[in-house]
């Protein structure tokens, strides 16, 4: 929840003028601004080459939920992804398993994308138990999905005690999670699945640690949160890979 509608538009706009001066660009930019700025987002990229997401989405198509936005309002501006779960979303709203799993099918119901976020606080980390809870928020908000709508699902893996703290999880703690996660995701779905997977990171992700992040070899890219908001910045963190 940052940035006034002037600077937004100049924010987007600058990446998307330098994303178009890269000379190759194979990665996939999504770009998630507050509801009030999808459109002009989306009129942006319609000249460039980054997508447009929501941050969060209610889970009925219409009906009286004042304030909320559906998924079809979403698609009607071309949104493509929303992000669902995230750790902000749970703690501040009280957003829990069964509401997320309704989400994700209200994203896909109407073709979008959604970038779910899973991970956990620093208690349950310290205690030992980040396993068995990132496998309780896979198993009670995705995997009821078959397998074709599963696979328009990308997974952002937020160690909660690293978002906006400046401590990032170490290269290593993020690969055993990535990695645990693709299992989880081969044993549901197949290893042809897992694989093509994409499992981002995100949690203190920036220029500085981007590129030891994305070189673990489950590790597919990162869910940016302050190192967006300058443009040169997060250029960098694309350019990481």
């Amino acid at each position: 929840m940052n940035m006034s509608f002037t600077d937004a538009e100049e924010l987007i706009a600058e990446i998307a003028d330098k994303l178009e001066l890269m000379d190759t660009i194979h990665q996939d930019v999504i770009l998630c601004p507050p509801y009030v700025y999808l459109e002009m987002a989306t009129d942006i990229a319609e000249d460039s080459v980054f997508s447009v997401g929501a941050q969060n989405m209610n889970e009925n198509d219409s009906g009286a939920y004042t304030g909320e936005i559906s998924g079809p309002m979403l698609t009607s501006m071309e949104v493509e992804y929303c992000i669902i779960g995230h750790s902000e979303r749970r703690k501040y709203y009280g957003e829990g398993h069964s509401l997320l799993a309704q989400k994700i099918d209200a994203a896909l119901r109407n073709n979008i994308r959604p970038i779910f976020c899973c991970g956990e606080v620093l208690a349950e980390r310290e205690g030992g138990h980040h396993f068995e809870v990132v496998k309780k928020q896979l198993d009670e908000s995705l995997f009821h999905l078959n397998a074709e709508q599963f696979g328009q699902v990308v997974i952002a893996y937020e160690p909660v005690w690293a978002i906006g703290t400046g401590v990032n999880a170490k290269p290593f703690q993020a690969q055993e999670m990535h990695s645990y996660i693709r299992q989880q995701v081969a044993l549901k779905y197949g290893e042809d699945q897992a694989s093509e997977t994409s499992i981002l990171y995100g949690g203190s992700c920036n220029s500085s640690n981007a590129r030891e992040l994305f070189s673990q070899e489950d590790v597919d890219g990162g869910l940016i949160g302050g190192a967006s908001l300058k443009a040169d910045e997060f250029l960098k963190i694309v350019t990481s890979f």
